[in-house]
């Protein structure tokens, strides 16, 4: 896709210029006739980045989050897309955001909430301004923004909503308790969610990656040094959210084998902890 200019604004720092939009291609309960419109979060680098980039290349018309201005003005000019800064943290960030979306459009079709942060250490010197970062990115920020946009999806009678878990939430992960946990609640979210909007027309799926080859490592001040599992492109995981949306999938794992670790600590709980203790 060639590059489509976007200008600066006081309601969000850059969003597209107006031109023609590529027709989408078909997908489940879809008006071919519609271009369909995401609202992606965390875009700025990354995993969000990368769906921003996937959900580009198959027509969407997209309105990008992240917290980092520069970088997500450059993903913004790559995918054609309208942006908004902001930390979603933030007092009424959620509103605003969906707000604008909506102006933009009209209409959400797709919410992927893939905005997030780690910390890495044990949980007793864990700051409490980091614990409450972790906790207000990770679940709050994403369950408010979820309460903003579904009453539209359902309205409207259909939609999907993605949210990106991780690993660390179903099986728990040393030195990453905190973040373990808020990843957890999205799990248990979802689930729940999931059976709430059942026969209103708008789907929920869980992506649940691994460790992914992002900058994640890095903001969260420890690197990752495990040997296995091996990091994975954020690609990979932009294509497991489109298999959600074009097939219709309620939960991924990425890579898939990751499912296995994940059963067995549903079924032998105890035998997960003492191979988790032996290998880490």
């Amino acid at each position: 896709m060639s590059h489509v200019p976007y200008s600066k604004t006081a309601d969000a720092p850059f969003t597209r210029t107006r031109g023609p939009l590529p027709r989408p291609s078909p997908g489940p309960a879809h008006d071919p006739g519609r271009p369909r419109t995401a609202l992606v979060t965390g875009a700025s680098s990354g995993i969000g980045a990368a769906v921003a980039r996937r959900l580009s290349a198959e027509g969407w018309r997209l309105v990008l989050n992240g917290r980092d201005a520069a970088r997500l003005g450059g993903v913004a000019e790559q995918t054609g897309a309208f942006c908004f800064p902001a930390d979603l943290t933030g007092r009424g960030a959620e509103q605003r955001l969906t707000r604008f979306t909506l102006e933009q459009f009209g209409r959400v079709d797709l919410l992927v909430a893939g905005a997030g942060i780690g910390w890495a250490g044990d949980f007793i010197t864990m700051p409490a301004d980091a614990l409450e970062e972790v906790i207000g990115t990770d679940l709050l920020a994403t369950l408010r923004l979820v309460r903003q946009v579904v009453p539209h999806m359902v309205e409207a009678g259909c939609g999907r909503v993605v949210l990106i878990g991780s690993l660390a939430g179903v099986v728990g992960v040393r030195g990453e308790a905190v973040y373990s946990a808020a990843k957890a609640a999205l799990s248990a979210f979802a689930e729940s969610l999931r059976y709430e909007l059942r026969g209103t027309g708008v789907e929920l799926s869980h992506v649940v990656p691994g460790v992914v080859d992002t900058p994640f490592f890095e903001r969260r001040g420890t690197p990752y040094r495990r040997s296995r599992p091996r990091p994975v492109p954020p690609e990979r995981v932009a294509e497991a959210v489109w298999s959600a949306v074009s097939r219709g999938r309620n939960e991924i794992y990425v890579p898939g084998w990751l499912r296995l670790p994940a059963r067995v600590r549903g079924a032998a709980p105890g035998l997960f902890r003492r191979l988790a203790t032996a290998f880490g």
